[in-house]
């Protein structure tokens, strides 16, 4: 109960969680990296071919991102030597904070991919949180052409769309086959589909209800994209 009491906040949107969490408590991420670890030796051992990543989110500087590695090397090589095996977990970091979008050039020093988390990084961009703007007052900015489209359910391309542009080139710009992704209700919208797949990224994530929508999108962008091109020639 003092724990829960102690983590209790007014905002926790904005507070303490991801990677915030792991720092102050790091026998939580400790505790999930080794078993993640634990667990690819378990299916190694089966002969299963098994590739997991460890994605870190919430992080807002290269130097929380480096302090959970050093826990992740250190575990990493504990596993190892126990087991006596070489184990692979790729090690990234969402990008859902404003100030990681911009610096994404000093995180890809350490990540290995990005995957963007779309709500969290419109609701930075914008600093409206969902669930309170959308039964308030974002009905009525719609009806008043304030804005074009509820940007929860599609990406905003001007400002949200140029923040992954700025992450992807960063990233790539130092690790050329870098895999990003998105991570969010927008993987789900074929105008966000179309846009993630304009810029490069690798995959969209969405909710089991929506994947035959981000397929048919996805397969529809692949196909509109060439034709773009030789109408640009």
């Amino acid at each position: 109960m003092k724990r829960a009491r102690d983590l209790a906040e007014i905002n926790p949107m904005m507070g303490h969680r991801g990677v915030r969490v792991g720092i102050t408590y790091p026998e939580i991420y400790e505790m999930q990296i080794r078993a993640v670890f634990e667990a690819l030796v378990e299916l190694t051992k089966k002969k299963v071919k098994a590739h997991p990543q460890i994605m870190i989110p919430q992080i807002s500087s290269i130097a929380e991102l480096n302090h959970i590695k050093k826990i992740y090397d250190s575990i990493k090589r504990e596993t190892e030597s126990k087991h006596k095996m070489k184990l692979k977990i790729n090690f990234g970091t969402m990008i859902e904070v404003v100030r990681a979008a911009l610096t994404a050039n000093e995180l890809a020093t350490t990540a290995e991919f990005f995957s963007f988390g779309t709500n969290d990084l419109t609701q930075g961009t914008f600093s409206f949180s969902r669930e309170d703007v959308e039964g308030k007052f974002l009905p009525e900015y719609m009806e008043k052409e304030l804005l074009e489209r509820n940007p929860f359910q599609s990406i905003d391309v001007n400002g949200v769309g140029n923040l992954i542009k700025i992450g992807v080139a960063a990233g790539r710009g130092l690790r050329p086959n870098m895999e990003v992704g998105i991570c969010g209700e927008h993987g789900g919208d074929p105008d966000s589909i179309k846009f993630c797949h304009s810029v490069g990224l690798s995959y969209v994530s969405a909710s089991p209800h929506r994947i035959p929508i981000a397929i048919v999108a996805a397969a529809q962008a692949a196909i509109e994209q060439p034709k773009k091109q030789r109408k640009n020639k």
